[in-house]
Order: structure tokens, then C-alpha cells, then sequence
């Protein structure tokens, strides 16, 4: 049901990308377009048919039984700025929790017919034309990772002294990617994503991918995060990393 769920919302996404589209200033004065509110139309229609009991968490249309023993965690285009500038390095984000615990995730990208699909306990599989084995690399030392996040923007005064000590303590920092450079992690292409300011729609599919692939995800104190975490999401290909991370993080 979850990647039915999926390939609708690819169905409405793929027609709109690279055209003329509405965007629209939301509240925190991030783009949502057309695309974005017809594919999480599209998730909640097919949910409400076939689950009717569950809840549902999205971005663009607000929540429907948040208490309930399933909630379902939308973000049908997660990169948004991507999307409208015609960059294929978005994705729609479909979680799904358990008494508030992540144990299904999809990432997926429409345009290039990428997916993960992470289910609690179970390896990650990743398919489409560059399928191969979703599995995080070995990396001990935070000097030997590559580090990504989506922009240094996001941090707030008090964030971001801890994220300098973490990528100045990296190989290597690439900027940009949003769901997809977590993605990368479950790929054992990049080693360490830390950003802040996240949305339980932009975390929730993650957890299930990236740990399901070898790799760990926490907040920035190392602890697992559930509907009231603060925003703030460490990702590490090599749970070995953990300590390193925090302790730069939060010294």
C-alpha cells in the first residue's frame, strides 16, 4: 500500500516538473506549488479508502487523527526549492509510525525512478535504474567522512557553532539535497548529514531507510527521535561515528 501510495504521488509530480508553475510564499516563505497539495491530495485519498483507521501528518494539508495507534507522515515534495528550479534531487517523503515509532519509510524520486523502502527489521531496498544494494559504508573517523547538508542557512545562532565543529572536523561538506542526501547515506555515499529545524514530514521515512541500510539516526544528543524531538537530526552511515558527532556537536 505504502509504494501504491507512492506511485500516485509520482503520477501527479511527474507532469509538473520543468513547467510553469504557481508558487505560492508560505508562512516560513518556503515555495509550495500545485504539485505539492495535489500529491498529498492523491496519498490521502488512496489511505482513506483502503486505511480509513489510520492517521495522517502532512505538510501541505495539516493532520487527521494524530492519536491514532498508525499515523501516516507525509512530505510529498521534500525539496521544494529543487523542484521548482527544475533539479531532480527532491523527493516525496511517506513514514509511517507505531504508537509515535518510525517503522516504514519511502524516499522517492519521480523523475529519475529512484525509491528506497525501509521497513522496521527488514534490509532497505532500493530500486529503479541504478538499483544495487542499499548498504552504508564502514567510516570510523569523522576525518574520513563526507558530510552533507541541505543549506547552512538553517541554523539558528545557537545551532550553529556545534554544526562548524562538526564539518570542520569532516573530509569533506557538500551542500544541498534535502531527503535525497539521506538517501545517499543508505547508499554508502556519504557518511554524515546533520541538520536542524526539521519538521516531523522531513524525518520520519528517513529512520527507517538509513537504519535499515546499517546506519543510525538520532537527534543531536544521540537519542532517538519521536513526534517531539527538536528539530535538530544527525544521520551516520557508521553508528561508530555517534559519539564523535555529539560530542562536536554539543561541546
Amino acid at each position: 500500500m505504502a509504494e501504491a501510495a507512492a506511485d500516485r504521488a509520482a503520477a501527479v509530480i511527474r507532469p509538473l516538473f520543468r513547467s510553469a508553475l504557481l508558487v505560492e510564499a508560505k508562512g516560513d516563505a518556503s515555495p509550495v506549488t500545485r504539485a505539492d497539495k495535489e500529491a498529498e491530495e492523491a496519498i490521502r485519498a488512496l489511505l482513506a479508502e483502503t486505511l480509513p483507521n489510520h492517521g495522517v501528518i502532512g505538510e501541505e494539508h495539516g493532520s487527521e487523527r494524530p492519536d491514532a495507534e498508525w499515523v501516516w507522515v507525509l512530505d510529498p515534495i521534500d525539496g521544494t526549492r529543487a523542484f521548482v528550479t527544475g533539479r531532480p534531487i527532491f523527493g516525496s517523503l511517506l513514514g509511517l509510525l507505531h504508537r509515535g515509532k518510525p517503522v516504514l519509510g519511502i524516499i522517492d524520486q519521480p523523475i529519475t525512478g529512484e525509491r528506497w523502502l525501509g521497513v522496521a527489521g527488514q534490509p532497505t531496498r532500493f530500486s529503479g535504474p541504478f538499483a544495487g544494494t542499499a548498504r552504508c559504508r564502514p567510516c570510523a573517523a569523522l576525518a574520513e567522512a563526507e558530510l552533507s547538508c541541505t543549506s547552512p542557512d538553517m541554523f539558528s545562532a545557537a545551532n550553529r557553532p556545534g554544526f562548524d565543529r562538526l564539518r570542520n572536523g569532516a573530509r569533506r561538506v557538500t551542500w544541498g539535497g534535502d531527503c535525497y542526501a539521506f538517501g545517499l547515506v543508505a547508499l554508502g555515499l556519504i557518511d554524515v548529514v546533520a541538520e536542524s529545524d526539521l519538521k516531523i514530514w522531513d524525518w520520519a521515512a528517513l529512520v527507517p531507510v538509513i537504519e535499515g541500510a546499517g546506519g543510525r539516526v538520532t537527534d543531536w544528543v544521540g537519542q532517538p527521535l519521536h513526534p517531539g524531538s527538536d528539530g535538530r537530526v544527525l544521520a551516520l552511515g557508521d553508528p561508530r561515528l555517534l559519539q564523535e558527532a555529539v560530542h562536536l556537536l554539543q561541546s
